[in-house]
């Protein structure tokens, strides 16, 4: 089949020009709800004390976070479906603004567990959200990529995050706030700025999108009409279906040892680098170096996969690295060897996860993917609500600093053992119900 190189070159401008418009302020939009998520861990390092709360009390409050998320996540993302991702964006963004900054004035734990909880159910749907609406501006070759680079927010954020989260607590005492308020207060106001500019310039897809062409947005129906049709058959009538799809529940599985090592590094990151006995400001600048390893990581291994073809190491190999540093962090000597070891585990546990998320939109489409996608985002990032919960009272429970540390590693030990159970099951024939 001869290529048409006048399609290609639209093909290419139309692709250049949705990734120059829109990834920006996807970016800037979860480096922002990032900074948001992982505050805690920081706060934490003044906020527990100060409020008189255990290790596990504290990393109970923290983990109900998940709970919301859990709960609200597949219906925010049918109502994204149905209303359009301007609007719901725009709410979420505004709620969990003010609900951060609601933190920063939190007097008693079970304020925070409210506020916790709340903020979960208020951030719903955000990154389930986004990789769905992916699917409505990118062709399946191209998602990896997006995807990636979508991702490298959260890097990007864990590293401004570690800046400012540091210099933030040193603030305590400014304007009669402590520095544990700060951190919340100054990390909740730009979410609630942001919100208008979503709401007046977030296009809810190529048809609406006033800077795309007409020639260009005819392109980009086209390519997204022929791979649907192709792939007609794997689609869900019904979005809860799609949530049922025994696919879906095994990704949602496999996953679940993803997030669960990611937020049980990010949450004790702070906590392992502080007992170097460096101040908070100098925690904060040493725990950049590992997110901008992460974020080299999102960068490089989606463009490896696109260009060899995904393969179950792509996904399985950075995992088991991952496991093995987190091993090694709690049982080589050495403050350097152990934050070296750290700086391994960080971009191995996060670099397969763009090419994971390659993979729903290859059997479900339109409601019945945002559905789906949020499922296996809200069943996996329980493994988030197990890292804040089980990890601390493991640690308080034994006093070890070498037991927290091997839950999380041999968590994703097994993720990587699923992919080689999983992957193949997605290339067998799907259900046939689905069209009825």
């Amino acid at each position: 089949m001869t290529s048409n190189p006048h399609a290609d070159a639209l093909g290419k401008a139309t692709l250049r020009r949705i990734t120059g418009r829109l990834m920006p302020l996807f970016c800037l939009m979860y480096l922002i709800a990032y900074i948001d998520r992982q505050n805690v861990s920081y706060a934490k390092l003044q906020m527990a004390d100060a409020l008189g709360m255990s290790e596990a009390v504290y990393g109970l409050g923290a983990a109900l976070f998940f709970i919301g998320y859990f709960l609200f996540e597949a219906p925010a993302n049918l109502i994204l479906a149905k209303v359009g991702a301007r609007v719901w964006f725009t709410r979420i963004m505004a709620t969990w603004g003010l609900i951060t900054i609601a933190l920063g004035f939190t007097n008693s734990p079970a304020m925070f567990y409210i506020l916790r909880f709340l903020l979960g159910a208020a951030e719903a749907g955000f990154f389930p959200g986004v990789l769905y609406v992916l699917t409505l501006w990118y062709p399946q070759s191209h998602r990896g990529r997006m995807i990636g680079a979508f991702m490298i927010a959260s890097a990007v954020a864990n590293a401004v995050g570690a800046l400012i989260g540091g210099a933030l607590l040193d603030l305590d005492g400014l304007w009669g706030l402590a520095g544990w308020q700060w951190v919340f207060i100054a990390t909740g106001i730009p979410a609630v700025a942001l919100a208008p500019y979503v709401l007046f310039r977030l296009p809810n897809g190529p048809q609406t999108a006033k800077w795309l062409e007409p020639d260009q947005k005819s392109w980009i129906a086209g390519v997204l009409k022929a791979e649907d049709d192709a792939a007609r058959e794997t689609g869900h009538a019904s979005p809860w279906r799609a949530m049922l799809d025994r696919r879906v529940l095994l990704l949602a599985v496999m996953y679940v040892g993803f997030p669960l090592a990611a937020y049980g590094l990010s949450y004790w990151l702070p906590t392992v680098v502080k007992g170097f006995g460096v101040s908070n400001t100098v925690n904060g600048m040493l725990n950049v170096i590992p997110w901008i390893l992460v974020g080299f990581a999102l960068w490089l291994l989606p463009r490896h996969a696109a260009r060899v073809g995904h393969s179950v190491w792509h996904i399985a190999g950075p995992a088991l690295v991952g496991a093995a540093c987190l091993v090694l962090s709690v049982v080589v000597p050495g403050a350097v060897a152990k934050f070296a070891l750290l700086c391994i585990a960080a971009p191995a546990i996060f670099a397969a996860q763009p090419v994971f998320w390659s993979l729903p939109p290859t059997f479900l489409r339109g409601a019945g993917a945002a559905a789906g996608i949020a499922a296996i985002n809200s069943i996996g990032n329980l493994g988030g609500f197990v890292a804040q919960t089980v990890v601390p009272a493991i640690k308080q429970a034994t006093g070890s600093d070498i037991l927290p540390m091997l839950f999380p590693a041999a968590c994703l030990t097994v993720a990587a053992g699923l992919v080689f159970v999983v992957l193949p099951q997605l290339a067998r024939a799907p259900v046939r119900d689905v069209r009825a």
